[in-house]
């Protein structure tokens, strides 16, 4: 009986310890990323690539994620609910929607310049090309006459800055996408990742930009031209690149634990 009752103190007292743990554990634990994608018109397919960056960005476990297709809509009182806006939005093509009013791009310009972030996706950020602030921010876009790419193809996206929260711990990695070669960028932009663009592919021969950061005020800019369609975002790569860029461009650093994996 002794033995019987020091067992039962001792699972008890472990239970309770594990239950303090847990509990301290979770008060620890970084608050969700709030994550407000804009979709609804765009010269790719936006129905089937907007669903998918949502599900990536919440298998990770470090976001919350909410779509509009009405970003022209948005006002200071919507934005403020969020951490970091996701572009997936452009005016290419015969767009329905060619400006935002003045309200939305002021309320759009301080969200971020406050310290908060904005990433955008492949062609998220080829608009407005008459408005200098939003071309600062997005760092980079498609240039009319200058920018294009051949089809899609293999080819390896290198790491040209190893030591940037984004892409630190990260390796080269191999991925099938569509890759823009003379992209149009901005002189604030660090560049973290290039390839090679490949002139049997259409391309320039040299390593061109396919992903850039800004700052902006005490705010963050992420631009990831990869993604042109759903396969290209099937790829690792792409995937942590999303995810810590978005993660990045909401709170300055990145600390997802499923963040820190290899790529191989």
């Amino acid at each position: 009986m002794p033995l019987l009752r020091t067992l039962k103190q001792f699972c008890g007292a472990l239970i309770a310890s594990m239950v303090i743990f847990s509990q301290g554990h979770m008060q620890a634990a970084e608050p969700v990323v709030r994550v407000l994608i804009f979709s609804g018109q765009n010269n790719h397919d936006w129905r089937a690539t907007t669903p998918r960056l949502k599900s990536i960005l919440e298998s990770n476990g470090r976001f919350a994620v909410e779509v509009t297709e009405h970003p022209e809509q948005c006002e200071a009182a919507t934005l403020q609910k969020y951490d970091v806006l996701l572009s997936n939005w452009n005016m290419f093509g015969s767009p329905t929607v060619t400006n935002w009013p003045p309200a939305m791009r002021a309320a759009f310009l301080d969200f971020v310049r406050r310290g908060k972030g904005f990433v955008s996706v492949h062609a998220g950020s080829s608009s407005f090309y008459d408005w200098p602030e939003y071309q600062q921010l997005a760092g980079g876009s498609w240039k009319p006459g200058q920018t294009g790419h051949g089809p899609p193809h293999e080819f390896t996206v290198k790491l040209a800055d190893a030591n940037h929260p984004v892409t630190r711990g990260l390796t080269n990695f191999v991925t099938t996408d569509e890759l823009w070669h003379r992209t149009a960028l901005q002189s604030n932009v660090e560049i973290l990742a290039t390839a090679y663009s490949a002139p049997e592919w259409q391309g320039t021969g040299k390593d061109e930009p396919v992903a850039f950061t800004t700052q902006f005020g005490q705010g963050r800019g992420f631009n990831l031209l990869l993604g042109h369609d759903t396969k290209g975002m099937d790829s690792a790569g792409f995937q942590q690149l999303l995810c810590r860029g978005v993660e990045w461009a909401a709170t300055g650093k990145v600390l997802a634990v499923k963040n820190q994996l290899l790529l191989r």
